[in-house]
């Protein structure tokens, strides 16, 4: 299939330029991330502040990068702010990242973006000093705070993420979840767990097709039980033996379940591809995406 340009409801999710030049890529060449992801024919483009100083420069550099994803002829619908120490057991840490979410919160309101996303809370566990910040993180060698009270850091946790949904709900922004491993939403049930608790509207959840399979979630059921809360779905394939992030086809997903729950519940939200990652395996980066945007394109014209 020839490569022209892509429906905007499929979006180059930033996995794209992190596959090619490490996590988290070179903040400062984010203007030319866009352009290639442009350059692959893609009009919808996720774009990703990872950790307080990348967030500062996407802030302060907003006018210059929305003009590049307008002469790119894109749209960035969701801007992705990684802030892992929201979910700290420490207070103080909670409220400098409520501070970063805030300036993430102006930054995808400047972009035109209609929502924000990070990770689901992480697990309420004992990080060394200056570690750096993970995709996925794992729990081994890790411990829980000395003295930790799991009511009291509940009451907080849900405390501070209702006040970041606040925030968001300022500027007008969805704040998407997304699940992982590492984090206290992996999947449906956690995700309607911690919904229920914050109890606001603007709280969506991020559907990551490959992350949950892994984490044996019925994709189809998730759609089902969530509906009316996801607008904004990762698309990628899986084995079901470890985290990875395939071409839909290349794993085990049972992909016509998953677009006929799309169609059941009339989705008419956003898919990302988010192939790749070093966990991957992926030689040819631009090929991936190019097949699994054809595959999405054809699943849209028969299912949606």
């Amino acid at each position: 299939m020839e490569h022209g340009r892509y429906s905007k409801q499929l979006t180059c999710a930033y996995l794209y330029p992190i596959s090619k030049y490490g996590y988290p890529p070179n903040v400062e060449q984010t203007i030319s991330y866009i352009t290639e992801m442009a350059g692959m024919g893609f009009s919808s483009i996720e774009l990703e502040g990872i950790g307080a100083e990348n967030i500062r420069y996407l802030h302060r550099h907003s006018s210059s990068i929305r003009e590049a994803v307008d002469k790119s002829g894109c749209v960035v619908p969701v801007y992705c702010v990684v802030l892992p120490q929201l979910s700290s057991p420490d207070q103080a840490l909670q409220q400098q990242s409520l501070e970063l979410f805030r300036l993430g919160c102006q930054t995808a309101q400047q972009l035109g973006a209609s929502g924000v996303l990070d990770n689901g809370p992480l697990l309420p566990l004992e990080y060394p000093k200056n570690a750096p910040i993970l995709r996925h993180y794992s729990a081994d060698q890790l411990r829980l705070p000395t003295g930790f009270n799991w009511d009291q850091y509940w009451t907080n946790l849900v405390s501070t993420y209702q006040e970041a949904c606040a925030i968001a709900a300022s500027y007008n922004l969805a704040y998407h979840m997304h699940p992982c491993e590492g984090s206290l939403i992996t999947g449906t049930d956690s995700f309607l767990y911690f919904h229920q608790a914050v109890q606001r509207i603007n709280l969506f959840f991020n559907l990551d097709t490959a992350n949950q399979f892994y984490r044996k979630d019925d994709l189809a059921l998730c759609i089902t039980r969530l509906a009316g809360k996801i607008s904004y779905i990762h698309v990628s394939d899986n084995g079901g033996q470890r985290v990875e992030h395939l071409v839909p086809g290349d794993g085990k997903i049972w992909w016509s379940g998953f677009f006929e729950a799309l169609r059941e519940t009339q989705f008419s939200g956003q898919l990302a591809i988010d192939v790749g990652g070093a966990e991957s395996g992926i030689n040819d980066i631009d090929e991936a995406y190019h097949r699994s945007a054809d595959w999405l394109t054809q699943q849209i014209a028969t299912y949606l």
